[in-house]
C-alpha cells in the first residue's frame, strides 16, 4: 500500500464496539471483496471491502474475518484468515501479508491461512446459536453483481440451516457513523492532499485547456502524495457540463468566460475526502457569477452551522432549502408565487438545487452513519448546497467535509482550502 500503516490499536477498538453489540453465543463473519475480471487476463484494481478493512486493516484479497466473543477457546474470539503465501507468489504478485504481519497489522493473534477456513467456522458453529452476515443496507446501494459476502451467505444457509441469522449492518450504521480520533487524522490527511491538489489546478487553468487535462494534473498531485488517487469518479465540468450533476467524461474544452465546477477529492488509507469548488476558467468571475457563487457560499456557511449534536437529518434538510429558498429570491430565479404555489413534496427551490445538502463520510464517500437518529460529535459529513441554472450554462456547487463537535459549530477538514472569490481569483491569476 501506498499510506503509512495504521496502528492496530485503531482496528482493535473497533472490534471491540463491534463484539459489543453482538447478541449472546453469537459468531459474525466478514469477507473481503472479490478481484473484478475486465477481460482475458485483466481486472480491475482491488479494493477491500470497507467493512472488513475497518475491523482488521487487512488490505488484501482473499481475507476473511471471524469475531465469535463467547467461543470457548479465548485464541478463537478474533481470528483472521489470509491467503497462505509463498516465495512462487511474492515473485509474481509481491508481498502479500505473512501470519505475523497480518497480527502486526489487525492486532490479532490468531491467524490462520485461508485453506482452513472451512474446518475451523465447522468447529466454531457447533458452539454458536446465531451468525451475522454482512449485507449491504446502505440507502444508496444499487449492487447488481454477486459479492463473495453473498457467495458465503448463500453457502452458509445450506451447510448450517439450524442456526439463527442476524444482521451485522445495523452495528456497522452505529459504529462506523461515529469516527475515532485516528480516523479523522487520517481524513485530515485526506483533505490536505486534495488541497494540494486544488491549489495545482488554479495555478494550471486557463482559457483552452481540457477537462481531463485538470484531472491528470490532480491525479499527479494526488499520487505523489502517496494517495492511490480519486476518493471517487472525478467530476471536471466546464461550463453547461456543470448541470450535470454525476457528468464524468472531463473531455471538453475550458472556455474564456465559463465556470468550471470540479467534485474531485483524494483518497488516504482508504478514507475519502469530498471537495466541490467552481473557479472561473479564465481567471476572474464575472458579476453574475458572483453573485450566484456568494449566495451559494451562504447557503454552505449558514447550513454548517446547524450541524451540532441532536440535528436530525431529514429536518436539517428542509432548514437548508428555506435558506436556499431565499437566496434564490434574491437571485431572482424564483417570485414569490413560486413559492406560494410549491408543491409541499418538490418545493420550488429544487428547480434549482435538486440534490441533497450533507452526507456522511469516511471509509465510503458516501459512508455509514444513522440517518434517522439525532446528529452526534465525530460524525463527519458534507456540506454541499449548489445552484444549477441550465439557461445562463452555469452550475456553482462548494463543499467541504466538517466534523461535529461536543459543543460549538463543527470542525471544517477543509478550512485551508482557497474558497472566497478574492483567494481564488488572486491564486489563478499569480
Amino acid at each position: 500500500m501506498k499510506y503509512d500503516q495504521i496502528k492496530s490499536s485503531l482496528f482493535i477498538k473497533n472490534r471491540k464496539k463491534f463484539m459489543a453489540a453482538m447478541q449472546p453465543k453469537s459468531i459474525a463473519v466478514f469477507n473481503s471483496n472479490d478481484i473484478y475480471p475486465i477481460g482475458a487476463d485483466s481486472t480491475l484494481p482491488f479494493e477491500q471491502h470497507r467493512d472488513l478493512f475497518y475491523l482488521s486493516g487487512a488490505d488484501q484479497e482473499e481475507t476473511i474475518l471471524v469475531l465469535f466473543p463467547d467461543a470457548l477457546s479465548k485464541k478463537h474470539r478474533e481470528i483472521l484468515f489470509v491467503r497462505e503465501t509463498n516465495a512462487h507468489i511474492a515473485v509474481w504478485e509481491g508481498e502479500k501479508l505473512t501470519k505475523e504481519k497480518a497480527t502486526e497489522v489487525s492486532g490479532i493473534e490468531t491467524v490462520y491461512w485461508l485453506q482452513d477456513f472451512d474446518k475451523v467456522l465447522f468447529d466454531l458453529m457447533t458452539e454458536a446459536d446465531t451468525i451475522y452476515f454482512n449485507t449491504n443496507e446502505h440507502y444508496r446501494q444499487a449492487v447488481e453483481t454477486q459479492t463473495r459476502e453473498d457467495r458465503f451467505i448463500i453457502d452458509c444457509k445450506q451447510k448450517f440451516p439450524a442456526h439463527k441469522v442476524a444482521k451485522s449492518n445495523p452495528i456497522l450504521q452505529k459504529i462506523r457513523g461515529v469516527k475515532e480520533p485516528e480516523e479523522i487524522e487520517l481524513m485530515q490527511t485526506a483533505c490536505n492532499i486534495t488541497d494540494k491538489g486544488f491549489r495545482r489546478v488554479l495555478s494550471f487553468t486557463k482559457p483552452g485547456v481540457w477537462e481531463y487535462e485538470i484531472e491528470a494534473e490532480l491525479l499527479h498531485e494526488f499520487i505523489r502524495n502517496r494517495s492511490k488517487g480519486f476518493a471517487y469518479s472525478p467530476i471536471i465540468a466546464s461550463g453547461n457540463n456543470a448541470n450535470v450533476l454525476h457528468y464524468v467524461e472531463n473531455n471538453q474544452q475550458c472556455k474564456s468566460g465559463d465556470l468550471i465546477l470540479m467534485d474531485t477529492a483524494a483518497e488516504y488509507a482508504n478514507y475519502s475526502s469530498d471537495l466541490t469548488r467552481t473557479i472561473p476558467v479564465n481567471g476572474k468571475f464575472t458579476s453574475r457569477q458572483k453573485e450566484v457563487y456568494e449566495a451559494v457560499l451562504r447557503v454552505k456557511n449558514e447550513v454548517t452551522k446547524m450541524l451540532v449534536p441532536g440535528t436530525i437529518w431529514a429536518d436539517y434538510h428542509v432548514e437548508c432549502g428555506k435558506l436556499m429558498t431565499s437566496e434564490l429570491l434574491g437571485l431572482g430565479l424564483l417570485d414569490k408565487a413560486d413559492v406560494q404555489n410549491e408543491n409541499k413534496d418538490w418545493p420550488a427551490y429544487k428547480k434549482y438545487f435538486m440534490h441533497g445538502t450533507s452526507h456522511h463520510i469516511g471509509l465510503n464517500t458516501h459512508d455509514y452513519g444513522e440517518l434517522k437518529k439525532p446528529m452526534e460529535a465525530n460524525m463527519v459529513f458534507t456540506v454541499e448546497p449548489g445552484i444549477y441554472i441550465p439557461e445562463e450554462k452555469m452550475g456553482i456547487r462548494i463543499e467541504d467535509d466538517v466534523v461535529i463537535q461536543e459543543k460549538g459549530e463543527p470542525f471544517n477538514l477543509m478550512a485551508n482550502i482557497p474558497i472566497e472569490v478574492e483567494e481564488i481569483e488572486e491564486l489563478m491569476n499569480k
